[in-house]
């Protein structure tokens, strides 16, 4: 190629390259706008602006020398190709930009490595939680890429070649002399999205390759296990210890952070939680291990490590113990309540693991209690706060004690929404004219309203829950244990650390005296500490190891860290940690001060212990997990998993699963169920159970599998479990009836019959079984009730006038 043609051909590059730039800097625009419009808190919008257009114009810059030899490849191969297929690249680079800014606005945090660790059913949930999937939605997608070649359109015609070097020149001088000397340009914040994305996927994956199984030797082949005197009692001097076993209630509230609490900037909101503070051991400093809900659970109940994507993503679940586990074991009745899906985020497999007696989630609500309102998309999270707590006392009475409850709240989450909203909002106009103790002013409070709302609501919710369980007369023996899971996302934030720092209160009243401490702990501290004051002060079945991955809460006054705290923000990302009184963040140091606020420092030295010590966090991490060195099997006699199948049958599962989703799984097994391959079908329906445990449709094609095999009692052992799991879906009613009526147990049919309807089973199947149920135990007169019951209820079905004639004389 001749010079003039290779000139020629970079000048045109830089009018694609350019276009690419400013494409992303109206998206980076765009970003800034939506944020304003929406009240969301910028630093300093002028200066977040200019620093998201350096961060765009250098990455832009980058990705335009990574492309450059494969324009200039292809000019040599077909010369229209290269403009074309370089268009192609770029408008779905922009796309993509334009899908992590949305994400962004929807989540307030960048998507990186965490991608991997979510499904897409997870991430369409979480997204359309705030967002609506309409036209309006996708119309951006389109527009973008004719904005990019409309923009290149006008650069070809109406800037001169010549001049296309010297600007671009000048401007890479500026640009990147710029982000050199200015340090803050280069913070999360202002990242270009795609770059930060590259970014985050490429430190995963080098972390991934440091940390690998074969190169992990530790000098204790077990490094977690102690000797349970290691986690000393530091709750007893609190407690007045009595012979009966205390009741555990376990509030786990969703996006509860310590700024809504007590005396910080956010307060106000909270009136019955600040109630507690003086009447509690509360503890001001304290973290969350995770920002997001998924690390909430095995943190606060196993004190357990992360894994490579967050505890709960591991399948099968390395050999661990846990609160739920060991309580169960001596003698406790063990639950767990949710108002959404207990199985999203892996919750429902890691507490069938650790051998849960109940679970209440969005299956088991029924008639009488309001769901979240579905947003125009369709979308609910499930069932409010109140209504969860309202169940949850609901099913009490009962169940044995002592008990161990854990209640996992949802309201206080994008979209904000719940039952009676008009009236808290309307108490949030009274908070802000009648409290003169508001840091906030009027504006503020009103830009987030509805969160402030959010929190009135939750709040009073708590506050319901605990006066009811007060008039209950296991309540004087019960302790409460309330923490946020970590604090929400949406208002400002305004250090890296407050997105971690939540509250912690253990109420009870069988507390001698409250106290406050200012000392650091976390969520890896309250089952050392709750295990260890329960098995020394109570009759218990004795440990002799633990295997925790912190020692306990600490209860000294003052402020001060005797912990090491890794957090994973999000899955996959362990970039912040907290050491001594420092804290780390994505490369940055801070230090911790008194009051729990953080300043950016310079310190070389202490920065390399930092993250010399992180480094041998990640490595215990990645060791205990790959290699499942949590507890060896001689100490762990309290868990098991679901399914545990031969290398043979993972052989045969990973053939005939191979790219399918579990829907096409179930649809497979189905097909192998109805051509008398019973085994095959049951062994997938066993792999999707193993991962989705409330798989209503599998669980109960196992069942008729086994039915029509003629194991009848074990087909009825499934299919019971389907209806504990979900008891308002009528395919297990309908299951079970056939088995009972080919096994000759029509006592038992007409029993579930009555169950299912008494759940408001609406199918008109479950009424002809019924009837029929009757008629085979001749039972005549309930026989043809049953059956003209249906036809008055469903008259369009004619089909029931002839099952009348045949089976009913």
């Amino acid at each position: 190629m001749k010079i003039k043609d290779q000139f020629n051909t970079s000048y045109k590059y830089i009018y694609l390259n350019t276009a690419l730039i400013l494409t992303f800097w109206l998206i980076s625009v765009f970003e800034i706008i939506s944020k304003v419009v929406n009240g969301i808190q910028l630093a300093a919008t002028a200066t977040t602006l200019v620093y998201k257009l350096t961060n765009d114009f250098t990455t832009g810059i980058l990705i335009g020398i990574l492309f450059f030899p494969l324009y200039l490849l292809l000019s040599f191969i077909k010369k229209p190709w290269n403009e074309t297929i370089i268009k192609v690249i770029f408008s779905l680079l922009i796309l993509a930009q334009y899908a992590l800014v949305k994400y962004h606005l929807t989540t307030l945090v960048n998507l990186g490595a965490d991608l991997l660790g979510y499904s897409f059913n997870d991430m369409y949930i979480t997204v359309t939680a705030s967002e609506s999937l309409s036209v309006l939605y996708f119309l951006p997608y389109i527009l973008l890429p004719i904005l990019f070649l409309g923009i290149h359109f006008l650069l070809s015609k109406h800037i001169i070649q010549k001049k296309t070097y010297l600007i671009l020149g000048i401007s890479i001088l500026i640009l990147f002399g710029f982000k050199m000397a200015i340090s803050d340009v280069s913070k999360t914040a202002y990242q270009n999205k795609l770059a930060y994305f590259t970014a985050d996927i490429i430190r995963f994956q080098n972390d991934k390759n440091k940390f690998k199984a074969a190169d992990l030797v530790f000098k204790n082949e077990y490094p977690l296990v102690k000797p349970f005197k290691d986690s000393p009692d530091v709750l007893a001097p609190f407690f007045q210890i009595n012979e009966e076993k205390p009741n555990i209630v376990m509030i786990i509230v969703e996006g509860l952070g310590s700024e809504f609490i007590g005396k910080n900037a956010y307060r106000g909101f909270t009136p019955y939680l600040d109630s507690l503070i003086p009447q509690s051991l509360y503890w001001e400093n304290f973290v969350s291990n995770a920002g997001r809900t998924f690390g909430a659970l095995p943190s606060i109940l196993g004190s357990l490590p992360y894994g490579e994507k967050g505890f709960l993503e591991m399948n099968p679940l390395p050999s661990h113990i846990s609160l739920v586990s060991i309580l169960k074991a001596n003698e406790y009745t063990t639950s767990f309540s949710c108002g959404d899906e207990s199985s999203f985020d892996h919750r429902l497999n890691f507490l069938e693991y650790n051998g849960i007696d109940n679970i209440l989630d969005i299956n088991k609500f029924g008639p009488g209690y309001e769901k979240t309102k579905a947003n125009s998309g369709g979308f609910t999270w499930g069932y409010p706060d109140g209504e969860i707590f309202k169940k949850t006392l609901s099913e009490l009475d009962g169940k044995k004690s002592p008990r161990l409850d854990i209640i996992m709240t949802l309201t206080n989450h994008e979209p904000f929404d719940f039952p009676q909203k008009k009236e808290y909002l309307k108490k949030v106009d009274s908070i802000i004219n009648t409290n003169k103790s508001l840091s906030l002013t009027k504006e503020e409070v009103n830009t987030y309203k509805d969160i402030y709302a959010c929190l009135l609501y939750t709040d009073h919710s708590i506050k319901n829950f605990m006066q009811a369980y007060a008039k209950r007369p296991e309540y004087k023996n019960t302790i409460f244990v309330i923490t946020g899971d970590h604090r929400l996302i949406p208002i400002a934030q305004k250090d890296k650390l407050c997105r971690f720092h939540v509250p912690l209160f253990i109420n009870s009243p069988l507390l001698k005296k409250s106290q406050s401490f200012k000392s650091v702990s976390s969520h890896w501290d309250i089952t050392p500490s709750l295990v260890s004051f329960l098995m020394n002060n109570y009759k218990m079945n004795k440990m002799e190891k633990t295997t925790w991955m912190s020692s306990g809460l600490d209860t000294v006054q003052k402020f001060r860290n005797i912990h090491t705290i890794p957090i994973m923000q999000n899955k996959g990302s362990i970039n912040e940690f907290i050491y001594k009184d420092y804290l780390y963040s994505n490369g940055d140091l801070y230090k911790i001060d008194q009051d729990f606020e953080v300043t950016s420092i310079n310190d070389s030295d202490m920065l390399k212990i930092v993250e010399d010590t992180l480094n041998q966090s990640k490595k215990l991490n990645a060791y205990l997990t790959q290699k499942n060195k949590i507890i060896p099997k001689s100490l762990n006699n309290y868990t098991k998993p679901a399914f545990e199948f031969s290398k043979e049958e993972l052989a045969t599962i990973k053939e005939l699963t191979k790219g399918m989703t579990f829907d096409a799984i179930f649809l497979k097994a189905r097909d192998f169920a109805f051509n008398k391959e019973r085994e095959k079908a049951r062994l997938l329906c066993n792999y999707i159970l193993n991962e989705i445990p409330n798989y209503a449709d599998v669980r109960t094609l196992k069942g008729r599998t086994l039915a029509w095999d003629k194991k009848y009692d074990t087909a009825e052992t499934e299919l019971l479990e389907v209806i504990k799991r979900t008891p308002f879906y009528d395919d297990s009613y309908l299951a079970l009836m056939d088995v009972y009526c080919w096994s000759d147990r029509d006592a038992k049919g007409i029993t579930i019959a009555k169950k299912g309807l008494k759940n408001k089973v609406n199918n008109p199947e479950l009424g002809i079984k019924l009837a029929k149920a009757y008629f085979r135990t001749k039972n005549l007169p309930l026989a043809n009730k049953t059956i003209d019951s249906l036809i008055k209820k469903h008259p369009e079905q004619k089909d029931l006038i002839t099952v009348k004639k045949t089976f009913i004389l």
